[in-house]
């Protein structure tokens, strides 16, 4: 059996200096907001290049608290892409604005200045560009659109840790972002944990108030906040892995490189590198008209793939009414035929040829 992504082997490298933070934690009894959770913030900081990095309890909270950070609320109208998991459109909804949803580059997947500028209206606030499967968004052409239109750029970098775009890293451009550490992502938890990440005083003050029930000081309460603090367990964790980020994207990278040498004269599209930023492949998407039999094939000889994303978001039940009469084809063509693979940083490179003698066989 081959799984989307070898947490095992992963852990077994780094198992014994986890294990010592963890026991180190349990020993000092100090659990919420500690002295792990402290220190990975500043060492998240360093590396994204940012000023301040804030931890919280999952991708889709450092979204939503980033939103409200930055005084997005009811009324107000977030242009993003309907090719994501449903977490960005959610925590646009949580603080009562509108998602606006349009259409995807057909060869990077991420959305485009041309296609966000033909939906600003009066009612737009900001921009939520996704950085899908690792690819960072064309954050040049998207910053200039917003600083023209005065216009909040907020990053969803919850599939882009360690992606850099201009020699920048992801998450370090908007005026915030958010990250997730869902265990299978490039750098991630034992279990759900995200960061918020900005340059503004302002913003990071108002963060930490709100993931710690609107309160600077213990029992004095200024805004109706939330319970939404990294774990100081989580922070151990990914404290050990964030030293071997760079380590992990290029296995990563190594893999999907490998795929795509491997499949370049099959009658699939492997994914497009567009040179402006650096890909870290949290997912290895493909696009293939015979994609059913493909999976079909993959599934009958054990080896994990899925597809991301299926239904895209404009076409969800939760979205069909105010999405009426939306059309998005390239977004909906890619979500027909899209499929992703096993990647990750303990892929070997004996796993990606079987994979693609699987492939290979049922496309001959």
């Amino acid at each position: 059996m081959i799984p989307m992504v070898n947490l095992k082997a992963q852990y077994a490298e780094i198992k014994d200096e986890i294990e010592q933070g963890l026991a180190e934690t349990i020993d000092r009894c100090s659990f919420i907001l500690g002295p792990n959770v402290q220190a990975f913030e500043q060492e998240a900081a360093d590396y994204l290049g940012v000023k301040h990095a804030i931890g919280c309890a999952s991708g889709t909270d450092a979204l939503h608290l980033a939103l409200l950070a930055e005084g997005i609320g009811p009324g107000d109208e977030v242009i993003t892409s309907a090719f994501t998991f449903i977490a960005t459109a959610e925590a646009i909804k949580y603080v009562g604005a509108k998602p606006v949803f349009v259409d995807i580059d057909p060869a990077t997947f991420n959305i485009t200045a041309e296609n966000i500028e033909l939906a600003i209206t009066p009612r737009t606030k900001a921009v939520m560009p996704v950085h899908l499967f690792g690819q960072p968004a064309d954050l040049g052409a998207i910053k200039a659109l917003c600083d023209k239109h005065g216009l909040k750029l907020i990053e969803d970098c919850a599939q882009s840790f360690g992606a850099r775009i201009g020699g920048r890293q992801t998450g370090s451009i908007g005026n915030a972002a958010g990250f997730s550490f869902f265990p299978s992502k490039n750098l991630g938890a034992f279990g759900d944990g995200g960061l918020v990440t900005t340059n503004s005083d302002a913003t990071a003050a108002m963060v930490k108030k709100l993931r710690n029930h609107g309160s600077d000081v213990r029992y004095y309460h200024d805004v109706i906040g939330f319970n939404s603090r990294l774990d100081e367990m989580q922070a151990v964790v990914l404290r050990t892995k964030l030293k071997r980020i760079d380590q992990y994207n290029q296995a990563r990278r190594h893999a999907a490189h490998l795929y795509s040498d491997l499949m370049a004269d099959l009658p699939l599209t492997t994914p497009y590198e567009d040179g402006v930023g650096e890909h870290v492949y949290h997912q290895y998407t493909l696009l293939c008209e015979r994609r059913d039999d493909v999976i079909k094939a993959l599934q009958d000889k054990q080896v994990g793939c899925a597809i991301y994303y299926p239904v895209p978001l404009h076409q969800q039940n939760v979205f069909k009414d105010e999405c009426k009469g939306v059309a998005l084809p390239v977004t909906e063509s890619v979500a027909a035929n899209c499929f992703s693979l096993p990647i990750c940083s303990h892929l070997s490179d004996d796993h990606v040829e079987e994979i693609v003698s699987v492939i290979r066989e049922t496309l001959s």
